[in-house]
Formats: C-alpha cells, sequence, structure tokens
C-alpha cells in the first residue's frame, strides 16, 4: 500500500511540475499575443487598450487570465507580462508600421528598419468609391434593399446566449458600387481593421505583381537562401507550391502553446527564417496542409525582389497596389527582422478590403489598367489538386467541392463560383463572380458558429 501511495504522490509530484514547466514556457506565447494585439489596436485605431484586453484578448485562451499588459503612451509600445512568470514582451508602434514585437532586436534597430519609409497617399474624400471615398449607398434595380438590412441586422444582434457576434462592420459592393455598409458602436469608414489570414490574399496580389513585372517565376524554385545548399530536398520548392499550400514543410498550424504557429508569430524574430527552417514532411504537391509559415516565406521573397529591405517592400506595395487602388489606410505590420507577416498582420478599413475583392472580381483590372498578370485570377481560384474539397486556390478559400461531387463543398446553400479571403475571428471577403457581388464582414467573434453561411446567403439571395 506505501508503494503505491509513494507511486501516486510521485506521479502527482511529476504533474504538478510538468503542468508549472508548461505553463512557464507557454506564457511568453500570451505575452506576444497580448502585447501585440493590444498595442496594434490602441496606437493604430486609437482604441481603450482595458476593453480590447477583457473583451478580445482575454476570451482568446484560458491562459490569459494570468497575463497583463502595461501601455507606455509617451514610447507608443506595450508590455505583455505575467505576474510570477518570464519573459515579459513588448511591442513597439512605428508610424505606417504599425506594431512589431521587439524580438530579439533593440528599440532603436527597430526605428533604423524604417529609415527611407515611403509616406501613405491620403484618401480621396471628394471621390465616389472605389476612386475615392465618398459613399452614397442606393438600392439599384434588381437588388431586395430589405433582405439586405435584414442581413446586417441579424449580426449586429447580440445573441440571447453564448459568446457575442461582435460585429465591428460590413460592406456590400454590388457592380462596383457600395450600395450597402454598417459599422459598430465605437467603429467608423476611417478606421483599418485587423484581417488576420486575409493578409495572405494580399500576400498572393503582391506576388501576382512581381510575376506580371517578370521578376519572379513561381514555377521555378523558389528563392529561398536557406534551401540552397546542394543536396537540400527543399530546394526544389517553388513559390507556386508555397501559394497553394503544397510545399509539403512540416509545419503546424495548431493554435495554442508549444505550436509552430504561435511560436512563429510570438517568439520567432524572423518569420520567415523560422518557417524555412522546417524540414519536409511530404514530397512537394504530395500534400495538402494549410500554413501560415509558407505565407511568411513567400513574403520575404516580395521584401527580397525589393532591395531586401522593409522600406522597399513598402514602397513596392503601395506604388503597385495599395496607392493603385486607393488603400490609403492598408498597413501590413512587419517582424521585427524587417519582413512584412505576410500571413496575419494587415490592416484596413472595410472599403478598402472591399478594394481587394473588387480588383479580384475584376480580373485583376482597375480603372482599365491591368494590376494583376493575365490569368491570375483564374490561377488564384484553381481548385489545389489536394484539397480535399476543392476548398483552397492559391492563398484564396474556395467554394468549389469535392471533384466529381461539388455539391459536398464548405458552403452548401452557396454557389461553387464564391471564392473568398478568411481571418480569424470572422473576418470575410467573399467574391461572387456570377452576382457581381463583393461582401465584407469582420468583427472579433471567438464563436466559429456564429452563421457566416447564413448572412452570405441572405445578401446572396437579396441580388437577383
Amino acid at each position: 500500500m506505501k508503494k503505491l501511495l509513494y507511486m501516486l504522490a510521485a506521479a502527482l509530484v511529476c504533474a504538478l511540475g510538468y503542468g508549472v514547466y508548461y505553463i512557464d514556457t507557454a506564457l511568453p506565447i500570451g505575452n506576444g499575443y497580448a502585447a501585440k494585439y493590444v498595442c496594434s489596436q490602441v496606437f493604430i485605431d486609437g482604441r481603450d487598450p482595458v476593453y480590447v484586453f477583457e473583451k478580445e484578448v482575454k476570451p482568446t485562451n484560458i491562459l490569459f487570465s494570468l497575463v497583463g499588459v502595461d501601455v507606455d503612451y509617451a514610447n507608443k509600445s506595450v508590455t505583455g507580462k505575467a505576474l510570477g512568470f518570464r519573459k515579459p514582451l513588448t511591442a513597439v508602434y512605428r508610424e505606417g508600421l504599425g506594431c512589431t514585437l521587439a524580438i530579439d532586436v533593440t528599440r532603436e534597430e527597430l526605428v533604423n528598419q524604417a529609415a527611407g519609409l515611403p509616406s501613405r497617399n491620403l484618401p480621396d474624400a471628394g471621390s465616389p468609391w472605389p476612386k475615392g471615398e465618398k459613399v452614397a449607398p442606393a438600392v439599384p434595380a434588381g437588388v431586395d434593399g430589405a433582405k439586405i438590412a435584414a442581413a446586417l441586422d441579424a449580426i449586429f444582434t447580440e445573441p440571447a446566449d453564448g459568446p457575442p457576434n461582435n460585429t465591428q462592420a460590413a460592406v456590400v459592393v454590388y457592380n462596383g458600387a457600395i450600395i450597402a455598409e454598417r459599422y459598430g458602436q465605437g467603429y467608423t469608414p476611417s478606421m483599418p481593421i485587423l484581417g488576420w489570414s486575409m493578409t495572405k490574399s494580399v500576400t498572393n496580389a503582391l506576388t501576382g505583381i512581381l510575376v506580371r513585372q517578370k521578376r519572379l517565376d513561381i514555377m521555378k524554385p523558389a528563392p529561398v537562401a536557406a534551401w540552397r545548399k546542394p543536396g537540400d530536398p527543399r530546394g526544389k520548392i517553388t513559390p507556386d507550391q508555397l501559394l497553394r499550400m503544397s510545399a509539403g514543410l512540416d509545419f503546424v498550424e495548431i493554435y495554442g502553446p508549444h505550436q509552430d504557429v504561435t511560436d512563429m508569430l510570438y517568439g520567432a524574430r524572423s518569420m520567415s527564417d523560422y518557417a524555412a527552417a522546417k524540414s519536409l514532411r511530404a514530397e512537394p504537391d504530395h500534400e495538402w496542409y494549410y500554413s501560415s509559415g509558407t505565407a511568411n516565406i513567400v513574403a520575404r521573397i516580395i521584401r527580397d525582389a525589393n532591395g531586401g529591405t522593409l522600406a522597399g517592400a513598402y514602397a513596392f506595395a503601395r506604388r503597385e497596389l495599395f496607392d493603385r487602388l486607393g488603400m490609403c489606410s492598408a498597413i501590413i505590420e512587419p517582424d521585427a527582422s524587417g519582413s512584412f507577416v505576410g500571413s496575419s498582420y494587415m490592416f484596413a478599413t472595410p472599403r478598402d478590403w472591399a478594394r481587394v475583392g473588387q480588383l479580384f472580381l475584376n480580373d485583376g483590372v482597375w480603372n482599365g489598367e491591368r494590376i494583376l498578370p493575365d490569368g491570375w485570377v483564374k490561377y488564384s481560384t484553381t481548385p489545389t489538386p489536394l484539397a480535399p474539397k476543392g476548398q483552397y486556390g492559391a492563398h484564396f478559400w474556395l467554394n468549389a467541392g469535392t471533384k466529381g461531387y461539388p455539391e459536398d463543398r464548405t458552403f452548401p446553400s452557396l454557389p461553387a463560383d464564391m471564392y473568398y479571403m478568411s481571418g480569424y475571428n470572422g473576418q470575410i471577403v467573399a467574391m461572387f463572380p456570377s452576382k457581381r457581388l463583393v461582401v465584407v464582414r469582420m468583427g472579433v467573434t471567438h464563436d466559429e458558429e456564429w452563421g457566416e453561411e447564413k448572412f452570405l446567403k441572405s445578401v446572396y439571395d437579396s441580388v437577383r
């Protein structure tokens, strides 16, 4: 009996020890998430840090009950720290760049990275959208305005029980004009909102521009220095395979402590280096696996093609995409190495997110000028062969359905030609080519079953 008690006591001590170790090593990631998220919300959007932390950060994970944040308005930074545990992390705000976690880098080094950053254009307040910001929503012929209003009412009304929707904004574009929009309390048309993984689709657009300019061949081996050693099997990975999430890298996309994606986003100085260091777990084009790591490798390729500097990458993004579309609000936040976090960290107003959707709906043409190469939209929206339900193209989600069984698709009640940008917390920009329709919804929704299909179907059905 005593032996059994000793064994049980030893097991309990081991379990407690592991629990302490787990929390101690997990909390630095929590510190990083809290610091980065609150910093961006406070210094990009001017929001209340207490509200942001309590209502948006804490519900993300139970461990955030152990984390707190300190906001330094004078130095424009936020530090996340867990009492009694190690490794507080600080996110630093830089004008025009948003916030960056200072991982293995000093504030001075971050400031120096921003040298030569081009200024952003001011919005054109007097011209109609999409050229400018003048919007006078009107219900055109063939559209049921009452149905759209009811759909908006539904997503801005909080459920009687369960997690709140926290819908921040919604925009409906039909035939190239905004026909309806609505904003939650405290939000305005000029407030940029975090798109999370919708950023991947903008990374796609920047890649397409390099292809149009004949500065990148996506079917040739990717220009990644870490893979250039003779005999490295990763050396045959192409940008095409990275865009289609078929590179075969052993990167785990699970959001939680001690997982690749969270370690990358909140513990790595260079996110592209973190992802590129992964070995192969499958031959390229032998497995489809969604990976934010591959998007950050592509973002690094974009930077390297533009002088290898943050300022060069930003000049390219603004000159070739944002300014041409009138996206004056757009900010892709960089990591501490000075490379875009192309997987996750773009802020833009809902109207600017709608502009990206409209560009793809226009087959990559804007005001009669080709921005994306001919055939790029078709390439981006063609199902990746190994995606089981035809649900992914090239950094875009699709509703194509299983090959041979198109009714077996992600959103069965919506058409197979729908494709969309999707991000954490219920962000979505959905394109419906057959109806010339773009639908944007943004929020901080912790319930994955908040009803996006019902909302999109209501808007879709309102257009004949």
